[in-house]
């Protein structure tokens, strides 16, 4: 019998025990933090200093490789890269990276709020995304995945405020859909929501900001201005929140984006010019071309000789497949408005053969393109000064314009229609609707929009007034209309305001 040493049976016991250490792997303690070093990533982002970002993403997780925040920070990149670019390629490419990122987050911990909140963030991210190139079902579905698992973590973890930050804008949404696609709420189910629930969550989010810090700060500063802008009708609150020194147009372009386009939905075009003009460029900074665009927007209303060289640069250098069409559209009224009928000429055939016709603005583009009808002077003219929020001049441009001197149907409605929306803002609001009415009543038949807007106009009229059934007349007249034009945006408009309206009745 051969004998072993015990020297020699403790070091096979050790060799054993460190080739088992090897062999079978050490579970990893996974976390959520946004430590530093991740809050760092957050604010580059925010600012879309991607490439920074990129290196401050791979420095986390070298520093801190079972952090899985770095999924969120990885996900918001994307969702970025691909709502501002709006390249379809650049979308396929991308969005094998939720599935792996969920994945990963199955690892971390289930008692960490951010554990389902950060899984629902990504599924959001990626509905917004799908939005933009029409996949509307796969879209529904990851909002009903996320409205669940945030529905889920506020039982788990009532106080933790970021929740509220994204049901805010959900519950905003679900009150707003438009008939034509209630198909998706009904399909899946569970979901409810208000606008008014919407906003009262994400002002209790602002509220704590203030108080306390709060990382998604600017994230939800851009929501609520959404919702007052688009949903809650009410362009002066988005204006008042975006209009404070929490957003810094220094260092951030989507901050410029955001209180230029409130700044230009309220009338405050000259505002709008400056800061676009004086936004933040250079190599550090993701393009974002739809900035030169909404500037060539903002001096074209403003009548100014150089509008046409910053829609330009947009049609250029965007790769993408909207606003194409709205692009030439405005590039024709600034040669029409510079008697260049030519160029007019030139442009409208590059609407018809450039970009596509999804969103209601380039669908009206090419509708204008394809009819072949030349805008009438004074009439485009009071428009773009009204869009620029130059009432005073919009109104004086028109006062000696009868229906007498316009000969085509069309034209007669439209100086109709003008003077309403121009009275409108002037707060003349008797005489608004005694436009918008006229117009109705001339237009209800015709496919032109003018008589669908003017009764959401009327509708929203009466609901400052309080004059809530005349208010909910008006508005489902407006949903009763289908336009050729804007069909989309003002059935949704006329949505929200009904939800209001009934809301504030039943108060």
């Amino acid at each position: 019998m051969i004998k072993y040493s015990k020297n020699i049976i403790h070091r096979s016991i050790l060799v054993f025990s460190l080739a088992l250490a090897v062999l079978i792997p050490v579970k990893a303690n996974y976390f959520y933090d946004y430590s530093p070093l991740a809050c760092q990533a957050y604010d580059e982002i925010i600012n879309l200093k991607i490439d920074a970002a990129h290196k401050t993403i791979a420095q986390l997780k070298q520093d801190e490789p079972e952090n899985l925040v770095s999924h969120h920070l990885e996900n918001y990149i994307d969702f970025f890269k691909i709502f501002i670019n709006e390249e379809e390629e650049e979308f396929k490419r991308l969005e094998k990276n939720k599935n792996r990122r969920l994945q990963a987050l199955k690892k971390g911990p289930q008692d960490s709020p951010y554990h389902l909140f950060i899984q629902a963030e990504i599924q959001l991210q990626w509905a917004l995304a799908r939005m933009k190139f029409e996949e509307y079902l796969n879209a529904f579905t990851e909002v009903s995945k996320a409205y669940k698992q945030l529905i889920q973590n506020s039982e788990r973890h009532p106080n933790f405020i970021a929740n509220k930050k994204s049901l805010g804008i959900i519950h905003a949404l679900i009150g707003t859909v438009p008939e034509n696609y209630k198909w998706g709420i009904k399909l899946l189910g569970g979901m409810e929501g208000t606008i008014a629930q919407g906003k009262s969550e994400i002002e209790e989010v602002l509220n704590y900001a203030e108080a306390n810090h709060f990382l998604f700060e600017q994230e939800t500063i851009f929501m609520y201005t959404f919702l007052m802008l688009h949903l809650n009708n009410d362009p002066q609150a988005a204006w008042q929140i975006v209009n404070n020194e929490l957003l810094d147009l220094d260092k951030s372009p989507l901050a410029c984006f955001a209180k230029a386009n409130v700044a230009m939905r309220t009338g405050r075009s000259e505002v709008a010019i400056e800061i676009l003009k004086n936004r933040p460029k250079g190599k550090e900074y993701h393009p974002f071309h739809y900035l030169d665009l909404i500037l060539g927007f903002a001096k074209l209303y403003r009548q100014d000789a150089n509008a046409d060289k910053f829609i330009k640069s947009y049609v250029k250098n965007y790769k993408g497949k909207n606003y194409i069409k709205e692009a030439y559209q405005k590039l024709a009224w600034h040669a029409l408005l510079n008697d260049k009928k030519e160029d007019y000429a030139k442009y409208m055939v590059l609407c018809q053969n450039q970009g596509e016709a999804i969103l209601d603005a380039d669908k009206s583009a090419l509708k204008e393109a394809r009819a072949e009808e030349m805008p009438q002077a004074i009439l485009l003219k009071a428009r773009l000064l009204f869009d620029g929020g130059y009432y005073d001049r919009a109104l004086a441009s028109l006062e000696n314009q009868s229906v007498i001197h316009l000969s085509k149907f069309n034209q007669q409605l439209e100086l109709s229609y003008r003077k309403g929306r121009i009275l409108h803002k002037m707060e003349r609001y008797d005489d608004a609707l005694e436009h918008y009415q006229s117009t109705l009543k001339q237009g209800k038949t015709s496919t032109y929009f003018y008589a669908c807007n003017a009764a959401l106009q009327c509708g929203l009229i009466y609901e400052h007034d309080q004059e809530f059934d005349l208010a909910i007349n008006y508005l489902n007249v407006c949903l009763s209309l289908r336009p050729d034009s804007y069909k989309n945006s003002l059935h949704q408009k006329a949505e929200a305001a009904l939800s209001r309206v009934y809301a504030k009745k039943n108060n």
